[in-house]
């Protein structure tokens, strides 16, 4: 995934810039980087690794040679950027979110049409964000060539340009799959992805850009160059994990919408048989909490903390990518609270359950703490299809998604034709596939919410939501 934060204004921005894109940490782990523009001194530009160190340590060092009225930066999970690009548009800088599936093509088509080099990264691949800006620069302006970029991509474009005249231009994945807000105050205005870092710099919410829609940001005011589109397909991701707790898209809350799911969730638990008798309903932490607070409300059963994840010296900003490090820095982050957990009957309720690499070493790690009975509720259906729009999820194969794989070890081949049976619980299918995850993973018992529930929880048109990675329908 990835994040970004941007901001013109009468005074200087570095400040806020910092603090804008510092706050969209929780989205990526690999690189940052920030852009700023001064009337008389022109651009400026760092990128950092983050892989090790967060972004607010990364990049204090560099605030004394920053100064300019505008400037974006970003968070990464992908390539170096934000980049400075030289063109016929003039110098600009460019960053980018979303995911192009077809981007070797893209390269070749370039190259079939006159164009002769592209920066390659190590492995050989072309850094996306240049593609997209080599993309815009085969029109003849910056509105013709965005568009133009998003129609040739494969997957989704979010993104922001700083101009050499100090104006930023945003726009929003035609399909609306990102969100891109608008916030102002009395000397400027900013544009995020997440709401909640221009609240706390004192900027006040202005506007929220529509699918497609193309905005251009000044000091001054903010207008739309090109109009918005009519559909959408926002990612429910955003509500269901990686949006912050107090982000707001499309007037929804993140916090609400997960204590409204996991009420749903029990109450749908409820009507078609009850919920397991248990001492304590808790939350995988982090973002598995809300939506244990919600199904703890709803079944009338105390919420606890069982354990505690330790973010201190480990916090998501910089994981390791190895994955045995990571595997053994997840065991060191789960502290137990024994009172809690020996002798105990535990619910969690978990954002979702995608791949379940580490779901099996949380149950042991339960269970050698001394408890009696372990069940697992997901706050989303099973995933059946790896994400084609948005790079979250790092998924090479749909066989390394949990329920994927059990559907191939359960049936073979004819079982992929039964996806829609084996993601509904109430089938003799999806019945056979949480016992057959239920003994793999060691729970007690195991529970998916429903996509209705879930959707019913996000509160917006149904419609305007995707949900490919559950039903793999466009």
């Amino acid at each position: 995934m990835g994040g970004f934060f941007g901001a013109a204004s009468r005074n200087d921005v570095v400040l806020d810039v910092f603090f804008g894109v510092d706050y969209h940490s929780h989205l990526g782990t690999r690189r940052a980087g920030m852009i700023f523009h001064d009337a008389k001194d022109g651009f400026q530009r760092e990128i950092h690794s983050i892989e090790n160190t967060p972004f607010r340590t990364r990049f204090e060092s560099d605030l004394p040679g920053f100064h300019g009225c505008t400037g974006i930066g970003c968070i990464s999970d992908t390539d170096p950027q934000p980049l400075l690009v030289r063109s016929h548009l003039g110098t600009f800088g460019i960053t980018t979110v979303g995911a192009i599936n077809n981007a070797e093509q893209l390269v070749e088509n370039n190259f079939a049409n006159g164009g002769r080099q592209f920066m390659a990264m190590s492995s050989g691949a072309v850094n996306t964000t240049e593609l997209v800006a080599a993309l815009i620069n085969q029109k003849d302006d910056f509105v013709s060539g965005i568009k133009h970029a998003q129609d040739a991509i494969e997957g989704s474009l979010t993104l922001l340009i700083i101009t050499n005249d100090g104006q930023i231009i945003a726009a929003r994945d035609k399909m609306g799959r990102l969100p891109v807000l608008v916030g102002k105050k009395d000397d400027g205005h900013c544009i995020s992805f997440e709401s909640f870092p221009y609240h706390k710099l004192d900027y006040d919410d202005e506007y929220e850009l529509g699918p497609g829609e193309i905005v251009r940001v000044t000091a001054d005011r903010y207008e739309t160059i090109s109009p918005a589109g009519d559909k959408m397909k926002i990612c429910a991701f955003l509500w269901t994990y990686y949006g912050y707790p107090n982000s707001n898209y499309e007037g929804m809350n993140v916090e609400v919408m997960r204590y409204r799911n996991g009420s749903i969730m029990a109450r749908d638990e409820a009507a078609a048989g009850g919920i397991p008798d248990v001492d304590y309903v808790a939350g995988v932490p982090d973002s598995g909490i809300p939506h244990a607070i919600g199904y703890s409300t709803q079944c009338q059963t105390p919420f606890a903390r069982p354990f505690i994840k330790y973010t201190p010296t480990w916090a998501r900003s910089f994981m390791p990518s190895n994955q045995e490090v990571r595997n053994r820095v997840a065991k060191m982050k789960q502290v137990p609270v024994p009172e809690l957990i020996n002798g105990k009957k535990l619910l969690f309720v978990d954002d979702s359950i995608v791949r379940g690499t580490q779901l099996r070493e949380t149950v042991d790690f339960l269970y050698g703490a001394g408890a009696a009975e372990v069940h697992m509720r997901s706050a989303c259906p099973p995933l059946m299809f790896s994400c084609k729009y948005l790079s979250f999820s790092s998924s090479k194969s749909e066989m390394e998604l949990l329920a994927r794989r059990v559907v191939q070890q359960l049936e073979g081949d004819e079982g992929q034709n039964h996806l829609d049976e084996y993601a509904d619980s109430s089938t003799e299918r999806g019945k056979c596939m949480l016992s057959a995850i239920c003994e793999e993973m060691g729970f007690d018992s195991l529970g998916f919410q429903s996509l209705d529930g879930m959707l019913e929880a996000i509160g917006i048109d149904p419609e305007m939501v995707c949900t490919y990675c559950w039903t793999g329908k466009e």
